[in-house]
């Protein structure tokens, strides 16, 4: 099979498209042929410096496809279901081999465009309003990075749950498109200070719950945005910063954060997870939410698709196609 592989981490540069042997079905597995990836921000950080299960690595966390061989172990799964598929590394590529627990059947009516960016994407959301961030109707939510694929499903979500919706973006075009997605108060990161502008759209409250899945000094700024006793749900570090940030200002605050990483909690409460991505794969496909894509790139750009994620300049989730 082709996949988009690399031999040591660094810049996009170093991902290479190549033949490599194909996965194995084992007997309680399935074999799935891909036909959509979506690039996860994590994708582009393990990258960049991350853990290399083996020489070529194949990194990638979500893909979606049609199953073409089922382990004679499995009775939940057969040959020529569409499933989207999460998994720890192996997505850049056209071929996966995946338990069955890591599947998610496709709803009719969604593409596998879209079906690529949805349980990552929105599972993380809706895990750093609800489950941990306890975000209720009538609070102020803050979403950092609302151009992100979690960032736009966070609006999405924030929004339809009753909460009043800011987020930041690098532009001010960015920033009004979020507006069709259910943004109330858009903030220019580049331009604006955030803890002033969030205090002023809030009169002084300031956010209930941020979504921060940027880290580092935007970490600090969410936490100068909160109210009291305000959350934060910390999900990344997409600022690829090493600053470590300074935390204490909470406690001015009696304010809380909580790191929130969706696949731990898949492994540790899978029943709720599946039933929580189910539920987002169902309301997706009957137009209650909606993915973005921003572009499409084929599996043999994987480098190109890679160094445009990170100009920073996508709306919404790249896609990539064997």
């Amino acid at each position: 099979m082709k996949a988009a592989v690399y031999y040591e981490t660094g810049d996009p540069s170093v991902l290479k498209y190549e033949e490599v042997p194909d996965p194995v079905c084992h007997p309680g597995g399935v074999l799935v042929d891909v036909k959509a990836i979506g690039i996860q921000g994590g994708d582009t950080l393990n990258r960049r410096g991350g853990m290399m299960v083996g020489k070529p690595h194949i990194v990638g966390y979500q893909c979606a496809g049609v199953i073409r061989e089922v382990g004679p172990n499995v009775k939940d799964r057969t040959v020529g279901d569409r499933v989207v598929v999460m998994m720890p590394n192996g997505s850049h590529a056209s071929m996966v081999s995946a338990r069955p627990d890591s599947t998610y059947i496709i709803p009719a009516g969604l593409s596998f465009e879209e079906a690529s960016a949805v349980p990552v994407e929105f599972g993380t959301a809706d895990d750093c309003l609800f489950e941990f961030g306890h975000l209720k109707a009538g609070e102020t939510a803050l979403i950092q990075a609302g151009a992100s694929g979690v960032g736009l499903a966070a609006i999405q979500l924030a929004k339809r749950a009753g909460a009043t919706v800011l987020a930041t973006a690098s532009s001010a075009e960015k920033l009004h498109r979020l507006k069709e997605f259910g943004l109330d108060h858009g903030i220019n990161y580049k331009t604006e200070n955030l803890a002033e502008r969030t205090l002023a759209l809030t009169e002084g409250h300031g956010a209930d719950l941020v979504v921060d899945s940027v880290g580092g000094t935007t970490l600090e700024q969410s936490i100068a945005a909160l109210a009291y006793r305000g959350r934060i749900s910390w999900v990344g570090n997409a600022g690829r910063e090493e600053h470590q940030p300074a935390i204490w200002p909470l406690m001015q605050k009696n304010a809380s954060i909580t790191g929130v990483y969706l696949g731990a909690e898949t492994a540790v409460n899978p029943g709720r997870c599946r039933t929580m991505i189910e539920r987002l794969l169902s309301d997706i496909a009957a137009g209650q939410l909606k993915v973005v894509v921003d572009r499409t790139f084929p599996l043999s750009e994987a480098a190109a698709a890679h160094a445009y994620i990170e100009g920073r300049g996508s709306f919404g989730r790249v896609v990539m196609v064997p």
